[in-house]
């Protein structure tokens, strides 16, 4: 029953941060594409954007120590899950770098256009994908 109750848990904050994976991109490409000066629209989705990375990040966290649990509570084990394990840290490491560029919106330096953040905004989905197929099929 307990490994029931931490595999539900784990899931919903898995899903729950893939939401906000894939809609702070989305509010990066609209800040891209709202001239600075258009300062009261240009701030509401600056405030939008940190809110939702200040919610998403410990949420993704609890969500990785749920699987550790999982994974070693349980001895859920594979070599589908060390290929998991390292989407899952590629997924850390665009959290990461969505917090730099949630930094350089706010401080005037974004390099990047809308079409970049619409491409970036594709990457989670593909590691969703992956990540699904592994953990359904576990090829390995």
């Amino acid at each position: 029953m307990a490994y029931l109750v931490v595999k539900a848990l784990h899931i919903v904050l898995v899903i729950s941060w893939f939401a906000g994976l894939f809609y702070l991109p989305r509010i990066f490409v609209n800040l891209a594409m709202v001239p600075q000066e258009s300062t009261a629209e240009y701030d509401r989705l600056l405030l939008m954007a940190g809110k939702l990375y200040r919610f998403m990040t410990p949420i993704g966290f609890l969500s990785i120590a749920f699987g550790l649990w999982l994974w070693l509570g349980f001895g859920v084990s594979g070599g589908w899950l060390h290929a998991k394990t390292m989407l899952v840290v590629v997924l850390v490491g665009y959290n990461l770098y969505c917090r730099k560029l949630l930094k350089a919106f706010q401080s005037g330096k974004n390099k990047f256009n809308h079409v970049w953040f619409r491409w970036f905004n594709e990457m989670p989905v593909l590691l969703l994908l992956a990540i699904v197929f592994l953990v359904t099929f576990k090829p390995f």
